[in-house]
């Protein structure tokens, strides 16, 4: 079972001046779900080499058990620092792939050609994709084999207006995930802010926040399984 990551390479929040990335329980708890299931694990970025992480989410408050076990794992570490660069990955190789978030997805990830590629690739192969968090932003530019928005007409989740809001970058993202799931024609739904809601469609699965990472990874296995 090869399962492939995808993490964003952008690190700065728009014009504020400060640091973004991708957030560490979105990839640690995906990952270590991933390992303990004895899947084989690629990760990879949009420029290659270690992926900015969000400062933020290594702060105390934002820690869980994963990212404890993280801090602690040498081999986990030395894989994240040198991730393979997205160009060189191939959709043939992997069962699955999953997109962990934090707001750096909505700079490149969402804009990225090779990304979209990869994606539409593993829908046409009918293979399972997941996001959590920002990443469903990822798929704003992904097309469907009918040509409409890959998430037109899907159930659908992911970071909430509220909870934008609730860490006051409403104005500086580039686009509002809850908003734009809208806009294409999805079926958004949410949980309450920061509790766990993962939703499935066929093959997509997607997660409201952070703490819906361990969820939307054991979401994926099943498909897997």
């Amino acid at each position: 079972m090869k399962i492939l990551m995808v993490l964003t390479s952008h690190d700065q929040l728009g014009s504020t001046g400060k640091k973004t990335g991708f957030w560490l329980e979105e990839f640690a708890s995906p990952f270590y779900v991933f390992k303990d299931a004895g899947a084989d694990i690629t990760l990879a970025s949009v420029k290659g080499g270690q992926p900015p992480l969000d400062p933020k989410s290594d702060e105390p408050d934002a820690q869980t058990e994963s990212t404890k076990r993280f801090r602690a794992d040498k081999d986990a570490q030395a894989l994240l620092a040198h991730t393979h660069p997205l160009p060189e990955v191939d959709e043939a190789e992997y069962h699955a792939v999953f997109y962990p978030g934090g707001h750096g997805p909505l700079w490149d990830l969402a804009e990225d050609s090779t990304s979209i590629s990869l994606i539409e690739a593993f829908r046409t192969a009918g293979k399972p994709v997941a996001f959590v968090c920002h990443a469903p932003g990822v798929l704003r530019h992904v097309k469907g084999a009918d040509g409409k928005p890959f998430v037109n007409g899907k159930n659908v989740t992911g970071f909430s207006n509220s909870e934008e809001a609730a860490v006051g970058l409403v104005d500086v993202v580039p686009f509002l995930v809850e908003s734009e799931m809208q806009k294409l024609g999805a079926h958004y739904s949410k949980g309450q802010d920061w509790a766990s809601h993962v939703v499935v469609d066929g093959q997509l699965v997607t997660g409201q926040n952070p703490g819906s990472s361990e969820a939307s990874a054991k979401a994926l296995l099943k498909m897997l399984a």
